[in-house]
């Protein structure tokens, strides 16, 4: 029993479950990102380059050969200029996130506080100090 309960401490500390949430939310918008890169992104470029399809882009080193039962082999290269792109999406787009937290957070921390007021200690010691300059 205190194998249980020690797991679902674990599995409820906070830390945890926001590791849990974030990597949801992020598989979500992992989909979201791939769709805006092959379906609205990647179009205009190859419509642009002469209708180039990135993901079809290749370097053959040996072409294959069906009738002897050869498979092609070759350097997928344009799968990884779409997958660069993506990244390049998705590092952006989770900058401008952190970019609004952080002014959020700037709004919140206000003026810093004014310093405390002295305490009576203090202020007796001054006028003391005040009194023995007069003094001299």
């Amino acid at each position: 029993m205190g194998f249980y309960k020690e797991f679902k401490e674990f599995a409820m500390r906070g830390s945890v479950v926001d590791l849990a949430v974030g990597v949801v939310i992020g598989g979500a918008f992992g989909k979201i990102v791939t769709s805006l890169v092959n379906d609205i992104i990647m179009p205009p470029i190859g419509f642009i380059t002469g209708g180039i399809e990135f993901s079809e882009i290749k370097y053959v080193i040996r072409p294959g050969d069906e009738a002897n039962g050869v498979a092609e082999t070759a350097v997928s290269y344009g799968n990884f200029i779409n997958i660069v792109i993506e990244f390049a999406i998705i590092a952006f787009c989770i900058f401008l996130v952190i970019k609004g937290i952080n002014s959020l957070k700037r709004k919140e921390e206000e003026a810093p506080a004014a310093p405390p007021a002295p305490s009576k200690e203090e202020v007796l010691l001054t006028e003391i100090r005040d009194l023995l300059r007069t003094r001299q």
